[in-house]
């Protein structure tokens, strides 16, 4: 195998295993192994070692010496931080977007609730993560700043864990659409005020879905000061 197509298969490899870690396919504390995966992948250890680096260098995966490789529990600081600058960007980005939809985004918006609600209809919870990700993408594009959303996007891999998690407990991803649906309602009403409340609110149940999730799964966090919300 030549140097570049080596490192696609890298690539690649080290993709799925992260959006694994990420969408909770591989759970926190789980055992994995470079032997399991190579066979899994049908290539050789070489790439998923590298892929293995990587993830660990990330934060993803932690090596016990002498005991294996496992998932990562994930970093509440780092969640807390991530939420703070969605919270920051988000609140001032859906006040944008109120102040100047049109008639365009108000369908965009109406679009986007009714693929979250097909998706939560089906069951389909990685369909209906998905959908999460395109509304809070889109209102960053209707507020003349879409690449603020990719700036989210860079820190937001381990509170994306918890909010992936979270889908697992019963009404939630039935909470968070009933949370879209007043996002979308209040943006599409010019009500600048109304928007960044509700998306206050709804960036915050972050905090609620962490204390759920470590009361069902204790090993989850990587707790650096304990469980508290910070100011």
């Amino acid at each position: 195998m030549g140097i570049a197509a080596a490192r696609q298969t890298t690539d690649q490899i080290y993709r799925a295993l992260r959006s694994d870690i990420l969408n909770a396919v591989l759970r926190p504390g789980e055992a994995i192994s470079e032997a399991r995966m190579a066979l899994q992948f049908g290539v050789s250890r070489t790439p998923v070692r590298e892929s293995f680096k990587r993830l660990v260098e990330e934060g993803f995966l932690q090596v016990v010496p002498q005991v294996g490789t496992f998932v990562a529990p994930i970093d509440l600081a780092a969640v807390y931080d991530s939420q703070f600058v969605r919270e920051t960007l988000e609140c001032r980005t859906v006040a944008l977007a109120a102040q100047r939809i049109d008639a365009e985004g108000k369908a965009s918006l109406a679009k986007l609730i009714r693929q979250q609600e097909q998706a939560l209809a089906a069951g389909d919870r990685a369909g209906f993560f998905r959908s999460d990700e395109a509304f809070h993408a889109e209102l960053s594009r209707l507020s003349g700043h879409p690449s603020v959303w990719g700036l989210i996007e860079g820190v937001k891999a381990q509170l994306d864990r918890v909010r992936c998690l979270s889908l697992e407990t019963g009404g939630w991803s039935d909470m968070i659409l009933s949370e879209h649906r007043e996002i979308a309602a209040a943006v599409s009403a010019g009500d600048e005020a109304a928007a960044e409340k509700t998306m206050r609110a709804h960036l915050r149940t972050v905090f609620d879905a962490i204390e759920t999730i470590a009361r069902n799964q204790v090993d989850a966090f990587a707790a650096t000061g304990g469980l508290n919300k910070p100011a």
